[in-house]
């Protein structure tokens, strides 16, 4: 689980909601986390996935991860695996693709 920039950003990644599975479809739920992308964004409840991403912490201020979208992409693409095409590999989506690589 990710530790976020302050409490008051952990409780509005984590909002518990036993009326939605879906994050985009809870009004209470303001902030989506991509844990794969280390992305931050508001979401815009207008019946889909739409959201914004964001760069500073609406409540404390910080400087939010520089994303690893493009890294991600990247990633999958040396090994040959075309997102769209091919099943992701558990292990991209969530953050563990980004530990380092054990060395040979």
């Amino acid at each position: 689980m990710t530790t976020h920039c302050c409490e008051a950003m952990n409780s509005r990644v984590d909002v518990p909601c036993d009326r939605h599975d879906d994050p985009f479809a809870c009004p209470d739920t303001l902030v989506a986390f991509s844990a794969a992308f280390q992305e931050y964004a508001l979401i815009i409840h207008d019946g889909g996935t739409s959201s914004l991403t964001i760069g500073f912490c609406p409540w404390c201020g910080r400087r939010l991860p520089e994303s690893q979208r493009d890294r991600w992409f990247d990633e999958l693409e040396r090994r040959g695996i075309d997102p769209g095409e091919n099943e992701v590999p558990p292990e991209f989506r969530d953050e563990r693709w980004l530990a380092p690589l054990p060395q040979e």
